[in-house]
């Protein structure tokens, strides 16, 4: 390891693409301890099946929870360790998407007859890894709740290391959930194998990058799109991934999400058979969300008006920064037709969401 993560993250200060923060420099010290053990370690050598041959598990280094409030840069500190670490056995993935292939994978177990699905789902994840990188990590369905433990205890015994973000301390995951004394273990678990390090400090690195920005972008122009972009670009790096939320049993697709903004259009959202608890969850799940091409609302698109309307009060009440590109101001988007009064609180709210505080 011939450079250190807190070096190249000084040379990217001294370029201008982040502000060196206290908090931040800290934790990468942890992260480039671990980095280290894991290069160290020599590589390993792979089965009959394809599968990598372990070492103990007293042999793995504890990985790392890192954990601290919205855009404080856990996912820039995370992406930072994974593209620079040097080993090939190494996943990057949002929590929700990680969940969504394990349920796939425990779907078709039962399929394939298994008695415990989790077990082979369990064991073909470690066959593949040293490092999982988990982003976003967030527990509020009770399914998840009861699969994690299992699973985290699988993969620590294989020696597969475990690096998370999140926006809660482990004592706070599935907080208030269904039967939550069932998951307590699953956090004892967490604290043996994983160091567990808040990265403190006021600052949102997000709102600080749309501070002063145009964050509501109407008419919709080719001036106006550029503008969309660049905000993206600057949020995300261009760097993009799909997103799967489960909601009662139905899949809400996100196309383009990255650190917790995510990108779409006003009909992906808006033009589906979607409802308050899928906006609900797409709420929890990002902190910025860029919805473009939002058309004139009235009698022609009720329905779409209806569900904008309940999209934005769940991104209203979950206090997730909006960037909009719209036919109009949001005082002349719905000009005629049932429901134009009641709209008149949607087009406070949007105003309210573009002020510079907002978020």
């Amino acid at each position: 390891m011939s450079t250190t993560l807190t070096e190249i993250y000084d040379r990217m200060a001294g370029d201008g693409d982040l502000v060196r923060d206290p908090a931040q420099i800290a934790a990468l010290s942890r992260l480039d301890h671990l980095r280290a053990r894991l290069e160290a370690q020599p590589a390993p050598r792979r089965g009959l099946l394809n599968g990598l041959l372990r070492r103990p598990r007293a042999d793995a280094p504890a990985g790392l929870y890192l954990w601290g409030g919205v855009g404080r840069g856990k996912s820039m500190l995370m992406d930072l360790f994974v593209r620079h670490l040097d080993i090939a056995e190494k996943r990057r993935v949002h929590f929700h998407a990680f969940m969504q292939d394990i349920h796939a994978a425990l779907h078709k177990a039962r399929q394939d007859g298994a008695e415990d699905a989790l077990a082979p789902v369990a064991d073909q994840t470690a066959r593949s890894l040293r490092l999982l990188a988990l982003d976003e990590m967030q527990i509020t369905d009770i399914t998840d709740a009861m699969i994690v433990g299992r699973l985290f205890e699988a993969l620590f015994q294989a020696g597969v290391v475990v690096v998370a973000t999140s926006n809660r301390a482990p004592d706070d995951l599935y907080k208030n959930g269904l039967n939550r004394q069932l998951f307590l273990p699953f956090i004892d678990t967490l604290r043996r194998n994983m160091t567990v390090h808040e990265l403190a400090g006021p600052g949102d690195y997000r709102q600080g990058r749309l501070a002063g920005a145009q964050v509501y972008f109407t008419p919709i122009t080719a001036e106006a799109r550029a503008g969309v972009a660049r905000i993206w670009d600057s949020l995300t790096g261009g760097r993009a991934e799909s997103l799967t939320l489960m909601v009662q049993g139905r899949r809400v697709v996100l196309s383009a999400f990255w650190g917790g903004a995510a990108r779409a259009g006003f009909f992906d959202l808006c033009g589906r058979a979607l409802g308050p608890a899928d906006y609900l969850a797409l709420a929890g799940a990002v902190r910025v969300l860029i919805l473009e091409d939002i058309p004139q609302l009235g009698r022609s698109n009720y329905n779409e008006a209806r569900r904008f309307v309940t999209l934005v009060d769940a991104l209203y009440e979950a206090r997730v920064r909006l960037i909009c590109s719209a036919a109009a101001p949001p005082e002349m988007l719905y000009v005629e037709g049932e429901g134009r009064f009641e709209f008149d609180r949607t087009a406070s709210r949007l105003r309210e969401m573009q002020d510079a505080g907002w978020g």
